[in-house]
């Protein structure tokens, strides 16, 4: 049985022209080798499997072949590797440098490829820093690490630093097809792409996840394969949330979360995953940002389609809300609910409140123009009111609704101290509609309690939008229930006339909280009403007396005084 070699070692590049996704340094060290322009001692630093070592290797090879007539000559005697994380102390550095005294016996130079350097203690960089500084001639240092910012200052001013860059998900899957044609595997292009995703700029790591898939599902390489192997959840999914979200199906949309996580998915997970999506479907909006879509040729087909059905306000919501969750998640007691919150929140986004109600007694709000009252002064009844609709809106039968006329205003507002504006406003208070009810709305029992507490409640929501003067009239007096209405006595007219402008408004709020649509609001003036208030210490002593008599018993036991 043949032994198995792993790609990330098998398909090991062995010229420069091999390294993928690194072409400013394989570009510049090229040219530094044709050129004879090459520092004794370079820093290769970046992320975990991005070719650092490998380029090192290759530099390694090609600076002695560059100077060699024999091209097959590898010179792996010039190459001296040295894994500073088991090596790192000061006497290995010293033998090091004892190694370096002597010169080559083939070839130009001796390379010392140092990997992880920052593993090195203090003294041994200490050590290395005469070395690092004045090599001689035919020796050059290569040094590698994924954690630049460990090394001592000293010894990076020595270096010429080379920062290698996480590898692009495009570039990491024409590889993997490359390798794929090679070992005559039929790999779905998808199925390559969440590799590459996977692998997060590294390409070993890309090699390792596409040696386990291969194991698991052998020549035929699918998405679905890899998704499984993987746990990776299918944008599939994302595209099925999206579309229950832009239907406004909050239930759907929280059942399908529940069997995402009964696949054994994280919330966290779901909701991130989430959020890109969002991300690619803005993306996809318009064609210049289009090349931002870093996803299959089938996978773009479908954000491309989504995209045209989600409005640019929706998805910049959807980014946020999703954002935030994503943000607040690992704080969250829970989880669960925060993800199924935003979920409700995003579905609710394009839902339209303004629906159109269908209740038999719900219309529209009627104008009337005052000049079809031939006598302005004469109080109308329930069906001249009613005639008066089905004349102007010229509608065959008159609407059974209770109706309110209300006056045109006129393009100019005369002046409220004018002769004019006293008999506009005589002319509105005889313009008198009496409520009458439709047949067939409800009229529900309510309790005095549940009267008193909608009366409260009405009184506070007139103070949050600024009419503090209803609001403390409100709060003066307690309705009573009397024949089926509300009954209220106030202590002058005054305070009548005020609530009367408020009347419509408040009648219409106690009736649909009381779902009783028969009542009706009773005012009556008694100027016997007086309230009095406390200023001085006695009457307030008085007040409070009156409300609890223990009080004076308090007083002449410890012999208080006020």
């Amino acid at each position: 049985m043949e032994q198995f070699i792993v790609s990330a070692r098998k398909y090991r590049p062995q010229t420069f022209k091999d390294v993928v996704g690194q072409q400013a340094i394989t570009n510049t060290l090229e040219n530094a080798i044709k050129s004879n322009h090459l520092a004794q001692a370079l820093l290769f630093t970046g992320p975990r499997g991005v070719g650092k070592t490998t380029c090192a290797r290759i530099l390694a090879k090609q600076i002695n072949q560059a100077s060699s007539e024999s091209l097959d000559e590898d010179f792996a005697f010039n190459i001296f590797e040295l894994d500073a994380a088991s090596n790192n102390s000061v006497d290995d550095i010293r033998s090091l440098t004892d190694q370096v005294r002597i010169p080559p016996q083939t070839g130009k130079y001796k390379v010392y490829i140092i990997d992880e350097v920052h593993m090195l203690s203090s003294a041994a960089f200490n050590a290395f820093l005469k070395t690092l500084e004045e090599p001689p001639a035919h020796a050059i240092f290569i040094l590698a690490t994924t954690e630049k910012h460990k090394i001592i200052p000293t010894i990076l001013s020595r270096c010429q630093i080379f920062d290698f860059k996480r590898i692009g998900v495009l570039d990491i899957k024409t590889y993997l097809g490359k390798i794929a044609l090679q070992e005559e595997i039929n790999a779905e292009d998808d199925a390559l792409h969440i590799i590459a995703q996977k692998a997060d700029g590294a390409l070993r790591d890309a090699l390792s996840i596409f040696d386990r898939v291969v194991s698991f599902s052998g020549k035929e390489l699918t998405r679905k394969a890899v998704t499984e192997n993987l746990n990776v959840l299918d944008y599939d999914e994302y595209f099925k949330t999206t579309d229950l979200i832009l239907e406004n199906k909050i239930p759907e949309v929280l059942l399908h979360f529940n069997t995402i996580l009964s696949k054994g998915f994280e919330g966290h997970h779901f909701i991130s995953g989430l959020a890109s999506h969002f991300r690619d479907l803005l993306v996809a909006k318009d064609k210049i940002t289009i090349d931002l879509l870093e996803v299959g040729d089938n996978a773009k087909k479908k954000y491309l389609t989504q995209s045209e059905k989600s409005d640019l306000k929706f998805l910049i919501k959807a980014i946020d809300l999703a954002n935030d969750c994503d943000l607040k998640y690992k704080t969250s007691k829970n989880q669960r609910l925060l993800v199924e919150l935003t979920l409700m929140q995003l579905a609710s986004i394009t839902f339209n409140n303004e629906k159109k109600n269908n209740k038999p007694y719900i219309i529209a709000s009627l104008h009337f123009n005052t000049g079809i009252i031939s006598k302005p002064t004469t109080k109308l009844k329930t069906n001249q009111v009613k005639e008066i609709i089905a004349k102007e809106s010229k509608v065959e039968n008159p609407i059974k609704e209770i109706v309110k006329p209300i006056l045109k205003s006129k393009n100019r507002r005369p002046s409220a101290l004018s002769l004019k504006s006293v008999g506009r406003k005589k002319e509105i208070e005889t313009l008198d509609v009496e409520y009458e009810e439709v047949e067939g709305k409800p009229s529900d029992k309510f309790t005095e309690d549940r009267l008193v507490y909608l009366w409260k409640k009405y009184s506070t929501k007139l103070i949050e939008q600024g009419k503090k003067s209803v609001a403390s009239i409100m709060s003066s007096c307690k309705p009573v229930i009397k024949n089926n209405n509300v009954h209220i006595e106030l202590p002058n007219t005054i305070m009548e006339d005020q609530l009367n402008r408020a009347k419509g408004n408040l009648l219409t709020f106690l009736r649909e909280n009381l779902n009783n649509y028969k009542i009706n609001i009773v005012i009556n003036v008694n100027e016997e009403i007086t309230k009095k208030y406390a200023y001085t210490p006695q009457e307030k002593y008085q007040k409070l007396k009156e409300k609890n008599s223990t009080l004076a018993l308090l007083k002449k036991t410890f012999d208080l005084d006020l």
